[in-house]
């Protein structure tokens, strides 16, 4: 007989589930590569159409997006447990998959909320030394960042309205850790919608436009020159702001990546 496990997840939801499951979905994308680099690639049997990170991820069957589910294809897998994100998907996925199968779900804000999940994989997954291993090495890459001067920075997630990183997230604590300042961080919302008045009014040394989840090109750099003259702006690559493996790449592409500033 399988061992059965029970764990608290990031929510404080009780899972109880067979340990070590054998037949894993996962429903975020970067999650869904961390379980790959700690060793999980037979496991996997499952995840969204957006996890496409290592390669060998594209050979699962997608059964989801992060906001919607492909239920009958779920079903067709028969997984031993689920692993979600509070962020990347949404209560009303969660309760219906809860309702049949173990759901395990992960919540990352920040950069020590992706080191904690990063491990928590490893317990959750029997694969503890293996998510050791992978957390020492990000820390490592991360301490060898070099500290940015202390410049007033927006990042531009999405357009029509404009969006931008704000607090309580991942990628706003990543530009904190570097040294930026973030404005934007002291409004209530987490993803605030910004006009292009208080874009001016932030006095901006640099805005950063990432290519995901809206494809900013040079095209929108140029609006938001004219828009901001005296400020540098910048294209940059949303997936190195990714958490959990994609925490290495990152931390490559940033000791290199000219910011301009």
């Amino acid at each position: 007989m399988p061992l059965k496990k029970e764990l608290t997840d990031h929510l404080g939801r009780t899972v109880v589930y067979n340990f070590p499951p054998k037949r894993i979905v996962c429903l975020c994308p970067g999650i869904t590569e961390t379980l790959f680099a700690i060793g999980l690639e037979n496991e996997m049997v499952g995840r969204t159409r957006y996890c496409i990170y290592p390669e060998a991820a594209k050979e699962i069957p997608a059964v989801a997006g992060t906001k919607d589910l492909q239920l009958d294809k779920i079903h067709a897998v028969a997984p031993d447990l689920i692993i979600m994100e509070k962020e990347e998907n949404t209560k009303e996925m969660v309760d219906t998959l809860a309702a049949h199968y173990p759901v395990y779900v992960a919540e990352v804000q920040t950069i020590d909320d992706a080191y904690r999940m990063i491990t928590d994989m490893g317990i959750v997954t029997d694969r503890q030394n293996e998510a050791n291993f992978l957390s020492k090495e990000i820390r490592q890459a991360f301490a060898d960042l070099p500290e940015l001067p202390k410049k007033r920075v927006a990042y531009v997630i999405w357009k029509k309205p404009y969006m931008v990183a704000g607090k309580d997230t991942y990628i706003n604590t990543l530009l904190q850790e570097i040294g930026f300042i973030t404005p934007f961080a002291d409004t209530l919302d987490r993803y605030p919608a910004v006009t292009e008045e208080q874009f001016k009014e932030a006095q901006l040394d640099l805005v950063l436009l990432s290519s995901e989840p809206y494809p900013f090109k040079e095209k929108q750099q140029l609006q938001f020159q004219e828009m901001l003259p005296t400020s540098t702006i910048r294209l940059i690559d949303g997936e190195m702001f990714w958490y959990g493996a994609r925490m290495l790449l990152g931390a490559r592409y940033l000791k290199t990546y000219d910011f301009g500033c």
